[in-house]
C-alpha cells in the first residue's frame, strides 16, 4: 500500500487555489446529525461529527442551506440570507463550526440562493402589502394578466410543475420558476444586486471560504412583452442564451461584480456555479472574472458505459484547459437518485438524463434495483472520478454506499415536486433521508429523537458503525482512496492508454495509473503495483465493473 505524505492543516489552508483539486463533501444539514433530539439535523450535530470528516479525508465541506426557512423546498426558500434557522442553531454555532473545520484544515463552502427568496422574506411581505406599481414590488417580477384578464401573464411552467405564475389578492401575478413559495427576484433592480453583495461580504467576513451558487444561470431574464408561449421556447439544455428565463448573457455582469468582491479577500473566496447550460457556455461561469468554477453534471447524466464516460472526461478536461479553471466531477447530490441505486436500475428506456427520477415509479419500489451491481459500479465510478484532474464533489452517505430510500410513505414526503406533480414524480426525499451512524437505535445514531424522514430497517447494515471495522467496506474504500489521492495527485492533465473499447485506462503525472473495466469479462492488468481497487481482483486480472489504481 502506498501511503500519502503528511500534510499539515496550515499548509493545506495556505493555498489560494485549493479548490482546483479539492474533495468537497456536501452536507444536507437537516439530515446529517441531530444534537438536540428534535428529529432535524443541526449545526451542533455537524460540529460533533467533525472528527468523522477528518477521518474521511476531505478538503472542504459544502453546506446546503441553513438559513431561516419554511422548508417549502428543503431550505432553498430563504427567509433571511444573513442568519441561521433557529431549528438548526445560531450564528454562534455557525462560527464554532467554521472554527472546528478550519482547525483541521477543512474549508467551508456555503450555499447561496440568489434567484428567488422565500415568500416570507421581508421584501416579499412588503411587496404584498404594497399596491400595484409601488416601488416595493419592483424587487420581484409582478405582472397583470393579459388584457386585464384573470389568466396568468404567460403559459410558462415552473420547474416543479404547474404554472410559473401565482396570483396575489389584488389580482396581479408574480413569477416563480420553482415553488410558489419561492418568488423570483428582479435582478435588474440595483437594490437586489447591492444586497447580495452585502450577503457575500457578511459570510466571507465570518470566515467562509467559498460559495456554491444555486441555479446560477437563472438570475437575468428577458421579460420583453408579449411573452412567448412555452411551445416556442427552446429546451433549456440547448438554448444557448436564447431562452428568456435561462442563461441570459447579462448574468455575467452580476458575477463580475461578485468576483471583484471575492477577490478583495486574501486568499480570494472561491465560487462554483450550478448552471444547467450547454458545455460550451459553462466556461463563462467558470471564468477567472466570473465565479471561477462551474458544476459539470455530465458524468452524473451518463450511463455506466465506456464510450460515454470517456467522451465526458475528454470534453470537460478540454473546456477546463481553455478557460483556465478546473473541472468538477459529481455522481450524487441532494437533487438526484443516489448513484449506487441508479447503476443498479435497468437501462432507462426513455434515454437522456440518467438521474433516475423519471425512471423510479411513484411508489419508489419499481423497477427492481440490483443492489449488488449498483454498489459495485458506484465504487468503480467513484474511484475513477477521484483519479481525474479537478475537484470531486461527494454527497453525504455515498461513502457508506447508501441506496436511495424508495419506500417512503406518501404521508412522510416533503418535496414540492411530489405535490405539484400530484404524485407523478417521487421527488427527492429518497436521497435526503438522515444518514445512519449506528447499527441500531431510534434513528441509527442520527439523534435521540427520531428523524424527520423515515429511515428503513436496512439502514443499520450501511451505518458508519457497521463499516468502520471492515477493511472491505465502502467507507474504508473512500478513506483509503482520499488518503492515497492526496499523495498521488499531480498536475491538471492525463494521458490515455488505448487498448480495448471497454477499458478506460489513463496515466497521471508521476506515472500513476487508473484503469476501469466496463466490459463483461476480466482483463489483464498492466505490470505495475496495485495501490487500490474498488473491488476484489482475480489474480492479475481486473474484473468487470471494477477500477484499480496502479503505480
Amino acid at each position: 500500500m502506498v501511503t500519502s505524505p503528511q500534510t499539515t492543516p496550515t499548509a493545506r489552508t495556505a493555498q489560494s487555489d485549493w479548490w482546483r483539486q479539492a474533495v468537497v463533501y456536501q452536507i444536507y444539514p437537516r439530515s446529517f446529525a441531530d444534537a438536540n433530539g428534535d428529529g432535524v439535523g443541526d449545526l451542533p450535530g455537524i460540529i460533533s461529527r467533525v472528527p468523522y470528516l477528518v477521518a474521511l479525508g476531505i478538503d472542504a465541506v459544502w453546506l446546503s442551506p441553513f438559513y431561516p426557512s419554511a422548508l417549502a423546498d428543503g431550505g432553498y426558500d430563504v427567509d433571511d440570507y444573513r442568519n441561521v434557522d433557529p431549528r438548526l442553531g445560531t450564528l454562534d454555532d455557525f462560527d464554532q463550526l467554521i472554527e472546528a473545520l478550519h482547525a483541521e484544515g477543512i474549508k467551508l463552502i456555503v450555499d447561496i440562493v440568489p434567484n428567488h427568496t422565500s415568500d416570507r422574506h421581508e421584501w416579499f411581505l412588503e411587496a404584498l402589502e404594497a399596491a400595484k406599481g409601488e416601488p416595493a414590488r419592483e424587487r420581484y417580477i409582478f405582472r397583470d394578466g393579459p388584457d386585464g384578464s384573470d389568466q396568468p401573464p404567460s403559459d410558462w411552467e415552473s420547474v416543479f410543475g404547474g404554472s410559473a405564475w401565482a396570483k396575489t389578492d389584488d389580482g396581479q401575478w408574480y413569477l416563480h420558476m420553482f415553488a410558489a413559495e419561492q418568488p423570483d427576484l428582479n435582478w435588474q433592480h440595483p437594490e437586489v444586486r447591492a444586497d447580495f453583495l452585502e450577503t457575500l461580504k457578511f459570510w466571507s467576513d465570518r470566515g467562509v471560504d467559498g460559495f456554491r451558487v444555486d441555479v446560477a444561470h437563472a438570475l437575468v431574464k428577458d421579460l420583453s412583452e408579449p411573452f412567448p408561449s412555452k411551445a416556442t421556447l427552446p429546451r433549456q439544455s440547448e438554448s444557448n442564451g436564447k431562452h428568456p428565463l435561462w442563461d441570459q448573457d447579462g448574468v455575467h455582469e452580476i458575477y463580475r461584480d461578485w468576483r471583484n468582491l471575492l477577490n478583495t479577500y486574501d486568499p480570494p473566496k472561491s465560487a462554483v456555479a450550478e448552471a444547467f447550460v450547454p458545455a460550451a457556455r459553462r466556461a463563462r461561469y467558470a471564468s477567472a472574472d466570473g465565479l471561477g468554477q462551474a458544476f459539470n453534471f455530465d458524468l452524473l447524466q451518463a450511463d455506466f458505459e465506456y464510450e460515454k464516460f470517456r467522451k465526458v472526461i475528454e470534453e470537460n478536461l478540454a473546456l477546463a484547459e481553455e478557460n483556465g479553471s478546473s473541472s468538477t466531477w459529481v455522481f450524487s447530490n441532494h437533487d438526484v437518485v443516489r448513484h449506487a441505486t441508479r447503476y443498479g436500475l435497468p437501462k432507462n428506456p426513455k434515454g437522456g438524463w440518467q438521474d433516475g427520477k423519471d425512471w423510479l415509479l411513484s411508489n419508489g419500489t419499481e423497477p427492481t434495483v440490483d443492489v449488488a451491481l449498483g454498489l459495485r459500479r458506484a465504487r468503480a465510478a467513484t474511484l475513477l472520478m477521484l483519479a481525474l484532474p479537478g475537484s470531486a464533489y461527494l454527497y453525504q452517505g455515498e461513502e457508506l454506499g447508501l441506496q436511495e430510500v424508495g419506500e417512503l410513505p406518501a404521508a412522510n414526503l416533503q418535496d414540492p415536486a411530489y405535490f405539484r406533480s400530484k404524485g407523478a414524480e417521487k421527488g427527492r426525499d429518497g436521497c435526503r433521508v438522515p444518514i445512519p451512524w449506528t447499527v441500531d437505535g431510534l434513528s441509527f445514531g442520527f439523534g435521540p429523537g427520531g428523524s424527520h424522514l423515515l429511515q428503513p430497517k436496512w439502514f443499520g447494515a450501511y451505518s458508519v458503525q457497521a463499516q468502520e471495522g471492515d477493511p472491505d467496506s465502502t467507507l474504508s474504500l473512500y478513506r483509503k482512496a482520499l488518503a492515497v489521492r492526496r499523495g498521488l495527485r499531480t498536475g491538471n492533465s492525463l494521458t490515455w492508454v488505448d487498448g480495448t473499447d471497454w477499458v478506460l485506462h489513463f496515466t497521471r503525472d508521476g506515472g500513476w495509473q487508473s484503469i476501469t473495466n466496463f466490459g463483461a469479462a476480466p482483463v489483464e492488468l498492466p505490470d505495475a503495483a496495485v495501490v487500490l481497487s474498488s473491488g476484489p481482483l482475480e489474480g492479475d486480472k481486473l474484473p468487470s465493473d471494477t477500477t484499480a489504481w496502479l503505480i
